[in-house]
């Protein structure tokens, strides 16, 4: 059964009411992040129950030395994660003697969070009684600014409800932090130097191995009743990778003792690594100038103008309505685009499955949403990730057997070296090539702009294309190519022949990239010239791509009339998941591996993957009968897998089972459906929310530079509404059942096709159909 606890409300995730067991989930829901940093929503003051403590530096990772039984030629010699960074947050608070810990009160009352999602801020409160008889209410509200984006904010006030109480308040910095995951328990910071005084304290710490310095820095502020009084410590705790200072507040029943701490961090990555402090003594100084009121309406405003351009609004269906702005929101706080030097792990700051580390699911899932709810150079940033990762994609073809410049990038990745090393996976689930070329594809299609491929694009798909002629094999029996020994999408198949997803996208990458080298050859003579000499391209590889692609097999059933999803799919036990009994799900948490090998069941979108891509290369009828094959004998175990089935269950009109699926995805991780978001949030999954609306719903296209629409609307719905933005004009669209609006923000007409009938859409003047 699906968790139901938190609150269904509009602009805001709350839990009311503390229990022991949720702690965990609650810390990944509540999470908060600026896109440089996050937390997990772990208590500020001490907690002695289960939990989970994490925050997270964007791109700061560790090369944690793999663990696996059986070496294989080919495996990563590490994992690169990203780290547990030291804990700013924390603050031990006594009262009357006694330390606050949720787990040791003899009451908790009125226990209350919400996570803000419209202003961008996390607040709890509760009431407790200590063991010592003293009762207090306890009010935090904690935000990372947007603004500044090294600085953290906390607020965090006591109030003794039935008697007069001595507050102690011990905020600490502490650099003595370890990873959940880390597979040899190993430590990866490395204390260098401690700095405190009355207010500040600052622990400079070293990654081992990658040699990230980061300064980790508090200021501390206390307040009576709100009012700032004298903030001298009463007593102060130096060591090498931590640094408390203890404060004490006597107040009478009823008033308040509060503290206001400022905190983050300030790395390498973005200052010199002799200035760090200086830097955060910097951002100290900022946030002093500015003030907590000031500092909290101005991430009012950051955020506001993020909604004002990502915000989908449903009228008639609150839990609908949270689950999209919960999704939007996280993708946010993960990623901003500001840096091309990082990307979107599949669980943000909200955990350390997974490593922190980029996947497929970027290209794939995640560029659709920030190409149009963000300026194009968000988008471009992913891709330009990529492209300066190239070099690392070519050497890791080349320990695979691999030459001439052929690249296979990563399954997993912090720096473009792989850092998976499950051999069905590294070596075989090949087809995360094709995503990044057709990023490229998707990227040019939307923003209309060609000039990435020339100044970069081409050199990635000249090496894409160099794996995939490589890595094909061609087959005297069935004169024709083959691609052996892969994993598709699906990974609950391993090893197998003729993947028909992988073939399809490995001949439309050759195909593809052939046609790009004779428009860059044609058109843009200088950058080809570069290219050339950078790639060594012969004159008749182009021409070798487009014979193996046009030669590629793929497997196919005359009597199901549907493409199999690989060689041998119908020897299987064709029991449909409805004929399963429930308590076997999840699979991956109740079969053994080698059941799962055999059974026909499918993890997620798998020749639907490939349907999603290339719609436009197969009509309704054959969508309508792949789906109708495919989609019984798929348990949706991977949070990308319902997206892509509602985006083609509203294409196919059956708005049930797109609202279903819909519904899963947008609240996958508020009702833990896969009850595991305890490890954290499948953020990237989360841009396929945003899909399942505006191309499963909404209907929206790009076919030959001009937006199309096919809007429907689920009947469990009023209305909705979106906005796109699109070459630069801002289009907002609101959909009803009587009908659908476009309006637009612009300055010239824009051109659509509306349920197949074209129009333009002027600046002021609202089209209605």
């Amino acid at each position: 059964m699906n968790q139901d606890y938190i609150i269904p409300e509009a602009w805001s995730i709350v839990e009311e009411g503390f229990d022991k067991e949720r702690v965990k989930s609650s810390e990944s829901l509540f999470s908060i992040g600026n896109g440089a940093m996050g937390q997990r929503a772990n208590f500020e003051e001490t907690y002695s129950g289960p939990t989970f403590q994490g925050s997270y530096i964007a791109g700061v990772y560790y090369p944690d030395k793999t663990r696996v039984g059986w070496w294989k030629n080919g495996y990563p010699e590490y994992f690169a994660k990203v780290l547990n960074a030291p804990n700013w947050i924390g603050v031990d608070v006594g009262i009357n003697g006694e330390k606050l810990d949720l787990n040791k009160c003899s009451a908790i009352r009125n226990f209350r969070r919400e996570l803000n999602m419209k202003e961008g801020w996390y607040h709890r409160t509760f009431e407790a009684v200590l063991q010592n008889g003293t009762e207090i209410r306890v009010d935090v509200r904690r935000f990372l600014s947007l603004e500044y984006d090294e600085l953290g904010v906390i607020m965090y006030e006591v109030t003794p409800l039935n008697r007069d109480a001595k507050i102690s308040f011990t905020p600490y910095v502490d650099a003595g932090i370890t990873n959940e995951d880390t597979n040899w328990d190993e430590k990866f910071w490395e204390p260098l130097e401690t700095r405190h005084s009355e207010k500040e304290a600052f622990v400079v710490s070293r990654t081992f191995k990658t040699h990230f310095h980061v300064a980790t820095y508090m200021h501390n502020t206390l307040f009576r009743n709100g009012e700032e009084i004298a903030s001298v410590p009463v007593s102060e705790k130096a060591g090498d990778d931590r640094i408390s200072l203890s404060y004490e507040i006597s107040v009478a029943k009823g008033e308040k003792a509060g503290l206001q701490k400022f905190g983050g961090y300030t790395a390498s990555m973005n200052h010199p690594q002799d200035k760090l402090v200086h830097a955060a003594q910097e951002v100290i100084g900022k946030a002093v100038e500015e003030g907590y009121d000031r500092l909290l309406e101005i991430q009012k405003k950051s955020w506001a103008e993020i909604w004002d351009m990502a915000d989908i609004t449903i009228e008639g269906d609150i839990k609908a309505q949270q689950g999209i702005r919960f999704n939007i929101f996280q993708l946010n706080q993960t990623y901003l685009g500001k840096d091309a030097r990082l990307n979107i792990g599949p669980k943000g700051f909200t955990g350390e499955k997974y490593g922190g580390s980029t996947y497929w699911d970027t290209e794939a899932y995640c560029l659709p949403f920030y190409m149009v709810t963000k300026n194009q150079e968000v988008a471009r940033n992913l891709l330009s990730y990529r492209y300066n990762q190239l070099d690392k994609a070519i050497e890791n073809a080349e320990k695979l057997g691999f030459s001439h410049g052929a690249a296979l990038y990563p399954m997993v990745t912090m720096n473009g070296e792989e850092c998976h090393n499950e051999w069905e996976i590294t070596f075989e689930e090949i087809h995360r090539n094709g995503a990044i070329a057709y990023a490229i594809y998707n990227y040019h299609r939307y923003t209309g702009d060609y000039s990435y491929i020339p100044e970069k694009g081409l050199e990635v798909l000249i090496g894409i294309a160099r794996f995939w002629a490589q890595r094909a094999t061609f087959s005297t029996a069935k004169n024709k190519y083959v691609i052996l020994g892969v994993t598709g999408p699906n990974e609950y198949e391993n090893n197998v022949n003729n993947n028909w997803y992988t073939n399809y996208v490995a001949k439309w990458c050759l195909e593809y990239a052939a046609e790009q080298v004779e428009e860059v050859k044609k058109h843009y003579v200088s950058d080809f010239s570069r290219i050339a000499a950078k790639t060594g391209i012969e004159h008749t590889e182009a021409a070798q791509w487009k014979a193996v692609g046009e030669a590629m097999y793929f497997p196919y059933s005359e009597t199901h009339g549907v493409y199999l999803q690989q060689d041998g799919f119908l020897d299987k036990e064709l029991i449909r998941v409805s004929d399963l009994d429930p308590a076997q799900r999840p699979l991956n948490q109740k079969w053994s591996w080698d059941r799962i090998l055999r059974s026909p069941y499918i993890k997620q979108a798998d020749v639907l993957q490939g349907f999603y891509f290339f719609e436009d290369h197969f009509t309704g009828e054959e969508l309508e009968k792949h789906f109708d094959f495919y989609e019984p004998f798929t348990v949706h175990e991977s949070s990308l897998s319902p997206c892509v089935h509602s985006i083609q269950a509203a294409r196919l009109d059956r708005m049930e089972q797109a609202y279903a699926f819909y519904l899963r995805t947008s609240r996958l991780d508020l009702d833990d459906y896969n009850r595991e978001v305890k490890e954290g949030c499948h953020i990237t999954s989360m841009a396929g929310t945003w899909m399942s609306i505006v191309e499963g719903f909404g209907g929206m296209r790009v076919r030959e530079d001009v937006l199309h629409f096919s809007p429907k609307i689920p009947e469990q719905w009023k209305a909705y509404s979106f906005k796109i933005n699109f070459r630069g004009q801002l289009l907002s669209i609101h959909v009803k059942a009587s009908g659908t609006e476009f309006e637009l923000d612009g300055n010239t007409p824009v051109p659509v096709v509306i349920n197949g009938r074209k129009t333009e859409v002027h600046p002021g003047t609202p089209v209605t159909v």
